[in-house]
């Protein structure tokens, strides 16, 4: 069992890599063997996960801009496995809001993510690559008051099964959608929106699964460790939910 989920020789590009999901996601992929690309705007995080890991790389890049996109792939001489990580949320019904807020998320949830997986397509052509989408249950059920980010990871989901129909014998692509996840993402939205109820709203979080309680990053990782594996051979056009039972009614 140990020389299960190996991802020896493999070259992994994780986007919002330095933190949350993206950070638990660019250690285990170290840890299976792959060499690893930490792709964020946060240099100081990004260089520091890399300096951990072994066979790891910070890449700064804005996802959202063409040129940076067009330029890192372009480095790269390999690429077997992307994983679209990077996001951002908001808090909003469609009245609260504005139209570059939703432009915003836009930008960064889906342009972002149609970006790096259009300029590093040659290369995973090229190696029969992984590219696994990191989606959310707010792309399959409406969520109050996430008017944007529903909308924004609906996106992401079809993205995944519409490149999973156009490439199923050139590419395995999968999407992942948790439920909410323990993330300095969530502590960021608690700061923002409930600086004075914290602990309150983090317990609503938790009861939000029906389990009790929200993901860990480290659980999520080890979804997109299976998909990008070649246990996963089979696994191709999926959106898998991991979500403490959220979507199950």
């Amino acid at each position: 069992m140990a020389n299960w989920f190996r991802l020896d020789g493999k070259v992994a590009l994780v986007t919002g890599g330095a933190s949350g999901i993206g950070e638990a996601t660019c250690r285990l992929l170290s840890e299976a063997g792959a060499s690893v690309l930490i792709v964020d705007i946060d240099r100081p995080r990004a260089e520091q996960l890399a300096g951990q890991l072994t066979r790891a790389q910070a890449r700064i890049c804005d996802i959202t801009d063409e040129e940076q996109v067009r330029a890192l792939c372009s480095s790269l001489d390999r690429l077997d496995i992307l994983v679209n990580n990077a996001g951002i949320g908001m808090v909003g019904s469609i009245e609260e809001t504005e139209l570059e807020d939703f432009r915003r998320l836009m930008r960064v949830n889906v342009e972002g993510a149609f970006l790096m997986t259009k300029y590093a397509l040659p290369l995973l052509l090229q190696s029969k690559g992984r590219v696994v989408f990191i989606g959310s249950v707010a792309g399959l059920v409406g969520v109050k008051r996430r008017f944007a980010y529903c909308a924004t990871k609906g996106a992401v989901v079809a993205m995944a099964r519409q490149l999973a129909m156009d490439y199923p014998k050139q590419l395995r692509v999968n999407c992942i959608c948790p439920g909410t996840v323990h993330t300095p993402f969530v502590e960021g939205y608690l700061e923002k929106y409930h600086k004075h109820e914290k602990d309150i709203v983090r317990e609503q979080l938790h009861q939000r699964q029906p389990i009790g309680r929200m993901g860990r990053p480290e659980e999520i990782a080890y979804m997109v460790l299976y998909a990008c594996s070649d246990e996963a051979d089979f696994l191709h056009g999926s959106v898998l939910t991991i979500d403490g039972g959220w979507t199950a009614g």
